[in-house]
């Protein structure tokens, strides 16, 4: 009879744990989540590294797709004036949470909506997004990718690979003030270097690309630079392939580019933050504010070298400049 009675009291205890264990749990709305890229749709016979990247990370966190949480894409297509309708169709979803690729597209949304969490998988400049990296303080963080402030860096590269080279020119999005940040400190750079550096605006004000390249060519210009805006990312094989016509070399900030058919590269893995950002998804899917998180930057730069292309372009990098590579893509 008292074995009895104390399994009853025991059955009773776990009705009622499990009635407050219910109670805890979330009313069962699986979290919506938006994302907003620059670039095309990826398919089959593209996809994209970024977005494996990102969907990868999410499932080690435990998150599967349609069980746990649902992904809204948008692709701007190259087209950032699309950005705003974009967004403003993922709002009419009722996303909880936006994923961004670029500071870019987090500016659009964060005028848009200033409540909805923005996690931006590779921010550059930060002005107008967060007060500090320590502190962020608004609905957005992330990671930031210090690509515009290596551009000496690229700079001192680029004349050690093509040591003759004394015009160059800094082909420029001008998407943001970036540049301006750093103009002084390049320009330095450029001296030290016997480098006659030139800043050419693209895209915004030359739409056709070829003008630039025939520009670069009636001004005897012997290599550039360029930084990889999402406008510039969306026209990035046109790009390569006007350099290898020209026979011009160039660096680039990624090695998306130079695994494109670029030269060269150096900055932060891009892709990587696509995985690490999902860190930043779940601790604001958990309750964490943006405010609170702060922003991330890289540890580690890679400089690769692409000795196809330059054999392409009829270029003989130094050995000492291939001896410091990461990698080389042959």
């Amino acid at each position: 009879m008292a074995m009895k009675c104390l399994y009853s009291l025991i059955a009773a205890f776990l009705l009622v744990s499990a009635g407050l264990v219910e109670a805890q749990q979330p009313s069962g709305k699986i979290p919506r989540l938006g994302f907003l890229g620059t670039t095309s749709r990826p398919s089959a016979t593209a996809p994209s590294p970024a977005i494996e990247a990102l969907q990868q990370g999410l499932r080690d966190l435990g998150y599967v797709e349609g069980k746990n949480i649902h992904i809204e894409y948008r692709f701007a297509e190259g087209n950032t004036e699309r950005l705003p309708e974009l967004f403003e169709e993922l709002q009419r979803l009722k996303i909880d949470l936006l994923i961004t690729t670029s500071a870019t597209v987090a500016r659009v949304a964060r005028k848009a909506n200033d409540k909805i969490p923005i996690v931006v998988a590779n921010m550059g400049s930060l002005a107008g997004l967060v007060d500090s990296l320590a502190r962020p303080g608004g609905n957005v963080t992330g990671l930031t990718h210090i690509s515009i402030e290596l551009l000496g860096k690229r700079l001192g590269l680029l004349k050690e690979a093509v040591p003759k080279v004394s015009r160059v020119a800094f082909l420029d999005d001008s998407i943001s003030d970036g540049y301006k940040n750093v103009a002084k400190d390049t320009q330095r750079t450029a001296t030290a270097l016997g480098v006659d550096l030139r800043r050419l605006e693209i895209i915004r004000s030359n739409p056709s690309l070829d003008s630039v390249f025939q520009t670069m060519a009636k001004e005897r210009i012997g290599a550039f630079l360029i930084e990889a805006t999402p406008r510039v990312n969306s026209r990035r094989k046109q790009i390569l392939a006007l350099a290898e016509k020209h026979r011009l070399p160039a660096i680039h900030s990624d090695d998306t580019w130079t695994n494109d058919g670029g030269l060269m590269s150096y900055g932060a893995n891009r892709v990587e933050p696509y995985r690490r950002i999902t860190v930043f998804i779940d601790k604001i899917l958990k309750g964490a504010k943006p405010a609170d998180l702060p922003v991330e930057q890289p540890t580690k730069f890679e400089f690769v070298v692409n000795l196809k292309a330059a054999k392409q372009i009829g270029v003989t990098i130094p050995p000492e400049v291939l001896a410091r590579a990461d990698r080389l893509i042959k």
